[in-house]
């Protein structure tokens, strides 16, 4: 592939959406727990977190969070993940949140026959009254310069606004020759508030259009742009990876600019083992990742968003979408046996991982 990245760019990548304190009660539950362990977490925040800590590419934030304790926290937590902060924008606030607020997601791990779950407290957040005229994309893209550009559908599906502010950074990005990628995260808790799913296909369907590569799982790709895998099984106890290819390959022919369309495939057998793989097509191709079975899982949140990161950085470096999509899986694997939203993996590991290496001791 020959993505044309932009050169003259002060970064290599940067990332468009909400970043929360993630409040995490351990190995116990939401409901029970006396105290909680803080990380920081977003959709889209993780891909650009694991392109600079894992795979060591100059990365930033556009966010916007509230100017007290509670965000310079946030951006502490960023700051220690490598990430960029000069262009957050910072928002006043009253002092009890009626003005705006920092979100928090409360996330439990699951175990066994019990599911992960995650309880958001996100209304009337900093980002998602932020407008397009908060960021100057001109000078951010034009300027400055990017390479590449991540966003999705959890930031899209905040407020109004913000899929406004999505729709205006991507055209934006695109005019100065800044690569798009696009997460479809759909989450109908998020859009209920907004237009549910009818508004959900609006929104996507016309940020589908302006994306080079997108990113998504089945039930994505149905519910924000329509498409359907024939024959799924609807216990997802086996996965139909002939209907993926076939949603793949009905999604580039309705957007002929996506230049990489790509899914992971889970199998959850328990909330603690699950089967992982991925597809990724590209240049007429689908290519498919090496398959993680019985992979044993810590905390399954933010999986899917280092998926994306190590596909982005193969996708990047390399051009190879075979390469980039085994990056992805790898690091989306590696990504889950460690607790927290964000990655914990090596590009060293990673590559051990996409080699073969097994779980021996290290010495």
């Amino acid at each position: 592939m020959d993505l044309k990245l932009r050169e003259d760019a002060t970064f290599d990548a940067v990332s468009l959406g909400e970043v929360m304190l993630r409040l995490d009660p351990g190995e116990g539950r939401i409901r029970t727990a006396r105290q909680f362990r803080a990380w920081e977490g977003g959709g889209e925040y993780n891909v650009i977190r694991g392109l600079r800590k894992c795979f060591g590419l100059k990365t930033a934030v556009l966010t916007a969070l509230a100017d007290n304790e509670v965000g310079k926290l946030v951006e502490d937590f960023m700051l220690q993940g490598g990430v960029d902060t000069s262009l957050v924008v910072w928002k006043k606030t009253d002092g009890i949140g009626r003005l705006c607020r920092n979100g928090l997601n409360f996330t439990e791990r699951g175990f066994g026959i019990r599911g992960a779950k995650g309880c958001s407290d996100r209304a009337n957040t900093a980002i998602s009254q932020a407008r397009p005229e908060d960021f100057d994309f001109d000078y951010i893209f034009g300027e400055l310069g990017v390479k590449w550009l991540h966003t999705g559908g959890i930031y899209a599906a905040l407020s109004e606004q913000a899929s406004r502010t999505v729709i205006e950074a991507i055209k934006t990005a695109k005019k100065y020759g800044t690569l798009v990628s696009y997460d479809l995260n759909y989450r109908p808790s998020m859009w209920s508030a907004i237009g549910g799913q009818a508004k959900a296909q609006e929104v996507n369907r016309e940020i589908a259009s302006h994306v080079d590569v997108m990113i998504g799982n089945e039930e994505d790709f149905t519910a924000c742009l329509g498409f359907q895998i024939e024959g799924q099984d609807a216990s997802l106890k086996e996965l139909n990876v002939d209907g993926y290819k076939k949603m793949i390959e009905t999604a580039v022919q309705t957007y002929p600019n996506f230049k990489a369309v790509a899914t992971t495939l889970r199998t959850v057998k328990t909330a603690t083992v699950n089967d992982w793989s991925a597809l990724c097509w590209a240049d007429g191709q689908i290519h498919k990742a090496r398959d993680y079975q019985n992979l044993e899982i810590m905390d399954r949140v933010g999986g899917g968003d280092s998926f994306a990161s190590g596909l982005i950085y193969g996708l990047m470096t390399t051009g190879d979408a075979a390469l980039a999509v085994n990056y992805g899986a790898a690091h989306g694997a590696l990504a889950m046996t460690t607790p927290g939203d964000t990655t914990m993996a090596s590009k060293d590991e990673v590559e051990a991982i996409m080699g073969g290496a097994g779980a021996r001791v290290q010495r």
